[in-house]
């Protein structure tokens, strides 16, 4: 399985009086790089999301963000009564003392210290949840990825099938460049000298050969291609090895064109050069 580092997953869970949220967000990256963005009530579980990550991903530039909301429309009020009662009877003894009976507020009795109050948060509920529900967004991070990653390994084949459609041309080429060569090299020596010496002149056409021989550069091509393949095929955490065969191909074709005495040939090591960098540039972004 190839997998993309760019992609974005969420998950939610809604429990009696509170909702939790996570959003991940992964960039390609040369190594894992875990940034957690945390409310103050869960700071402590800092650890167990890096923890988390590093075992699920293997790089990437990743920021998870965890959102709290307390529900307050299934928030719960306490009521203590016992006080409210001992308010009630003061609040009547102080009235008749002055004279002055009347009835007893009620929300002035709400306002005094210790009348309401609201249930206290479970912190190592929350923290459990909220990371069974981690490992939810996790999961759909990963299954992003991968449908990314498939989709990135299908477009370096097409390369792949291109780089071979290249060295084809130059291969079927070669004959008639070096045919070409001889007779245009033939045809100078001759105009300067009348009666060329066969055995110089045959000299001169072998080092010709060698300086636009390019068979050796084709060849690794063409094995470097066989191994991304291969190594597409086999899938799990391959962009730091595809990204190393890249710079050989392209160390290749830039051989290939330094070599190219024939437009056809610098046309398909342009080519080739092109699509080693589109395959780069998508390789980047697998894990």
């Amino acid at each position: 399985m190839i997998c993309s580092m760019t992609a974005f997953a969420r998950a939610d869970r809604h429990l009696q009086g509170y909702s939790l949220a996570w959003e991940i967000k992964s960039v390609n990256h040369r190594y894992l790089e875990v940034s957690p963005r945390l409310p103050d009530a869960l700071r402590g579980l800092e650890n167990g999301v890096r923890e988390k990550c590093r075992k699920a991903l293997a790089r990437g530039k990743v920021e998870v963000t965890l959102r709290y909301q307390q529900d307050d429309s299934e928030a719960s009020l306490e009521l203590n009564e016992t006080l409210v009662k001992q308010l009630s009877d003061v609040s009547r003894r102080v009235g008749d003392i002055v004279q002055h009976p009347g009835q007893v507020n009620p929300m002035e009795i709400l306002r005094y210290p210790g009348v309401l109050s609201s249930q206290e948060l479970d912190v190592e509920l929350l923290q459990r949840e909220a990371l069974s529900l981690l490992d939810e967004a996790l999961q759909a991070l990963i299954d992003t990825r991968a449908r990314e990653g498939e989709q990135l390994g299908k477009l370096i084949e097409d390369r792949l099938d291109g780089i071979g459609t290249q060295v084809e041309i130059v291969k079927a080429a070669i004959p008639r460049i070096k045919e070409a060569q001889r007779e245009r090299l033939r045809h100078r020596i001759q105009e300067v000298v009348e009666s060329p010496d066969p055995d110089r002149l045959e000299q001169e056409l072998v080092l010709l050969a060698q300086k636009m021989d390019v068979e050796e550069e084709l060849d690794r091509l063409i094995t470097h291609v066989a191994e991304v393949r291969r190594i597409l095929k086999k899938g799990g955490h391959i962009g730091r090895r595809l990204d190393f065969l890249m710079q050989e191909l392209n160390r290749e074709a830039n051989t290939t064109a330094s070599k190219s005495v024939d437009s056809e040939t610098t046309a398909a090591a342009v080519e080739l050069k092109v699509l080693i960098e589109q395959m780069r540039e998508q390789i980047q972004n697998i894990e």
